[in-house]
């Protein structure tokens, strides 16, 4: 046998990786041929545009919501804080700014997990390569994939900028809890912008895309402050950062202020109206087209009705006793609801109370924070008053707490009770702020426009409006006294809320303390057919107003949005609005592809009166006061906007607007004097067994209308007026929404004259009468109203004819 000489094995040994190598360089070269003209154009990164939700705004641009699957803040380079892009460059790619887009040692050590395992198990992608796999690659880890992100690299790196590859990198990286990119991470995590982060903050962000769930801060803080902390080593190691400024971060805890949602105003219900508006014109492509939808609403109005809605349920629940803890599998399985935080009783120690948070936050309860917690029995009845926290929860219940003002945590309850509250511009009908519930992820029904309800006396006044449109005034005496329909099993003798009766009332007084015979009374004179069309007018829905005699009580349903568009008419003067909520839409260019344009009232479109000094209503100073007609100017005002009809009377809607500001200076509605103006009108309402409590009113340049009532109607308790259950929700939201609103006071229309009458009698009255008041006649009816003597019950208005039978049931 021919044994091969040393020099032979030698050069076979060499060919050896000769032709390894040869074979690497074909099989390269092979998938290059390959690869290369299925190679995506990388020119499209040059127009990239990211996809972002729809938001939804505020009319002074603050975010209200956002619908799709991702949260984005698109930023700009320059909006790149310096420092964050350094801490980046420490976790990801210290050597970016030298490299042509590929890190040798990261290949080579790819290269050799192929050979032992036969796919990729470390990374080494260069920010660059990371560019070519989130725009254009999957994630699967296979070598053509990682062959075709470095020919992606190499390409891009010759097309764009080391800045523009950066800005394309930092906002589209996925960072965990649906933030994509860093503008979004700097919301989600810590409620702040990009500029507002500190370096603790931004290390910890720049440790996220390595494993977005493994080092998130949320779900594993450990693993995410260990991930932080050695970023920040690699920055003081690279000559990022001092010492100084490292040992400050380094000992700082992981400071999260996670929100899942960064809305900055409390509107999921007016969020709800948007989305369902805008996916019914555009479909459901519209929630990846970056559209940002300016709202009609301001967000401070609309946080002030959230927290007003919240507050005056939770007051209400409160006066009616504590139901005990909640009936639940586990604390796990609750949520927050309108601010209440679910919690486990662990501890019950004489008079304070220990309970663990969903997040283990350990918290105590102390007794001034929970004595209000007498047991529920009725809505009319309460239990005894506890003596020791045990006679209040035991260890293991589920219940509710939150943190009050001075930082103490208080035993609570979600609200079995609803409501909500609708507020209007009532020259335009634009939504001021709208909530149409306590927690819209408690329950999406949204009370406010789609909650039928029993309109209860808040109705009255479009009765009254009808008597003084068919020639009744103010002053007009009506008998307030019993009154019997039909007989036996059929028969209806309707009754005045306090079971007793005043005799002949003027038709002011009667509606400010809501006198219900006097209301079936006018009805009657109007007539039942004339009421209802006359209320149609307003918005009420034929179909809803009833037939007959219970029109004057409130006995129709209606919508709270309905009664805020007709109330937003006796405030305007007198002209239908129609209520809409979105002012403009503006794609992600900043073209507006649409525009609101509404009917709105035009009061110089008509003759306006001369102003006149305006008489205090209160103390009834002024005497008298005729109105006369402006000098004709010299050329008609053309508006550039569609004008609101007219479907009152100027007149009739200022003498309502006056009867209305009684109800709160004199009536039922005198828990709003607390708001401290002098321009609120308004009226309360109570349905049949105090099921629903209404008040609808206005001042300055708002009309809003609360409510409250069980989801199934059912009592809400003896004393729930309107004026005790609704109005304190009113009032909370109207001090904020007036809040630097200066005062209005229309001037009264042509053809009223200011005169001087006794508030009981509706006779002249002379200065010294301390009844004495105020009264906006029709100036051609001064005649009718009697100088002295004693009134009768027929009063100053036209005689009231007997009901048909068949208007009366």
């Amino acid at each position: 046998m021919k044994i091969p000489k040393v020099e032979e094995r030698t050069q076979r040994l060499l060919a050896i990786p000769a032709f390894l190598f040869c074979g690497v360089l074909l099989t390269l070269a092979g998938l290059y041929l390959y690869l290369a003209p299925q190679l995506p154009e990388v020119d499209t990164l040059k127009e990239v545009r990211f996809q972002t939700p729809l938001q939804v705004l505020s009319r002074d641009g603050q975010l209200v919501a956002e619908f799709g699957e991702k949260h984005t803040t698109p930023l700009t380079y320059e909006q790149i804080p310096p420092l964050l892009i350094k801490a980046i460059l420490a976790a990801e790619d210290d050597r970016f700014f030298d490299h042509e887009g590929i890190n040798a040692k990261g290949l080579a050590r790819a290269f050799v997990d192929i050979l032992r395992t036969g796919s990729i198990q470390s990374g080494g992608s260069t920010i660059t390569m990371q560019v070519a796999k989130n725009y254009f690659l999957s994630q699967e880890r296979t070598f053509s994939r990682k062959f075709t992100e470095i020919l992606l690299a190499k390409r891009i790196e010759d097309l764009l900028t080391k800045q523009e590859i950066m800005t394309l990198y930092v906002n589209k990286i996925f960072l965990g809890h649906r933030a994509y990119g860093i503008g979004a991470a700097a919301q989600v995590y810590y409620g702040k912008k990009i500029n507002e982060l500190t370096l603790a903050e931004m290390a910890m962000i720049a440790g996220l895309p390595k494993a977005p769930s493994a080092f998130n801060p949320v779900n594993n803080p450990k693993r995410a402050l260990i991930r932080r902390d050695w970023i920040l080593d690699r920055m003081l190691k690279l000559g990022y950062i001092s010492q100084e400024d490292h040992d400050v971060a380094i000992k700082l805890p992981v400071g999260l202020n996670f929100r899942a949602t960064f809305a900055e105003v409390n509107g999921p219900y007016l969020a709800e109206m948007v989305r369902d508006a805008l996916t019914e014109q555009f479909g459901e492509d519209i929630y990846t087209s970056g559209y940002k939808v300016y709202t009609t609403v301001q967000g401070h109005r609309q946080n002030a009705a959230s927290q007003a809605v919240i507050e005056g349920l939770i007051a209400y629940d409160r006066r009616h006793g504590w139901r005990g803890a909640e009936k639940a599998d586990s604390l796990a399985s609750l949520y927050t609801i309108g601010g209440l935080e679910p919690a486990r009783v662990t501890v019950v120690e004489g008079m304070h109370v220990k309970a663990v948070l969903r997040n283990k936050t350990e918290l105590q309860i102390d007794w001034e924070q929970m004595k209000w917690a007498r047991p529920y029995i009725s809505v009319n009845r309460l239990g005894p008053e506890p003596k020791k926290a045990a006679d209040i929860v035991k260890p293991g219940d589920l219940i509710r707490v939150r943190q009050n003002k001075s930082g103490q945590w208080e035993l609570m309850q979600v609200p079995a009770v609803q409501g909500q509250l609708i507020a209007l511009d009532p020259d335009t009908g634009a939504i001021e702020a709208v909530v149409g519930g306590f927690d819209y992820t408690a329950s999406k029904f949204n009370r406010s426009i789609q909650g039928w309800r029993q309109a209860g006396s808040t109705i009255k006044p479009f009765v009254y409006a009808a008597a003084l449109e068919h020639g009744y005034l103010p002053s007009s005496l009506i008998n307030d006294a019993p009154l019997t329909f039909g007989e036996g099993e059929s028969m209806w003798q309707p009754s005045n809320s306090d079971g007793e009766f005043l005799g002949p009332t003027t038709l002011r007084r009667a509606l400010y303390m809501s006198r219900n015979m006097v209301s079936i009374r006018l009805l009657q004179a109007v007539g039942v057919d004339a009421s209802r069309r006359y209320l149609a007018r307003f918005g009420f829905p034929a179909e809803k107003i009833p037939r007959n005699l219970t029109i004057a009580l409130g006995a129709g349903e209606v919508l709270p949005i309905q009664m805020a568009a007709a109330y937003a008419s006796l405030a305007n003067g007198g002209f239908h609005v129609t209520p809409w909520f979105i002012e403009k839409v503006v794609d992600p260019s900043g073209k507006v592809v649409f525009t609101a344009n509404p009917e709105r009232v035009c009061r110089q479109c008509e003759n306006q009166p001369v102003p006149e000094p305006a008489p205090d209503e209160i103390t009834g100073a002024g005497a008298e006061v005729t109105t006369t007609e402006a000098p004709a100017a010299a050329m008609p005002f053309v508006p550039d906007y569609p004008v609101a009809q007219r479907i009152m009377s100027a007149r009739a809607a200022f003498q309502m607007r006056s009867i209305l500001h009684d109800v709160i200076v004199r009536g039922t509605g005198r828990a709003a004097l607390s708001i401290g103006r002098s321009d609120l009108s308004g009226k309360t309402g109570t349905t049949n067994d105090a099921k629903d409590a209404w008040f609808a009113g206005f001042g300055g340049n708002v009309v809003a209308v609360t409510s409250l009532g069980f989801d199934q109607p059912q009592t809400l308790g003896k004393v729930e007026y309107g004026g005790y259950a609704a109005v304190p929700l009113w009032n909370s939201f109207m001090t904020a929404a007036l809040r630097g609103v200066p005062e209005y006071h229309p001037a009264a229309p042509t053809g009223l004259t200011g005169v001087r009458l006794n508030l009981d009698t509706g006779m002249r009255a002379g200065e010294d009468d301390p009844r004495g008041y105020l009264e906006w006649v029709q100036t051609e009816k001064l005649a009718q109203i009697p100088e002295t003597g004693t009134p009768d019950s027929g009063g100053t208005g036209p005689a009231v004819p007997q009901a048909a039978p068949e208007e009366i049931f």
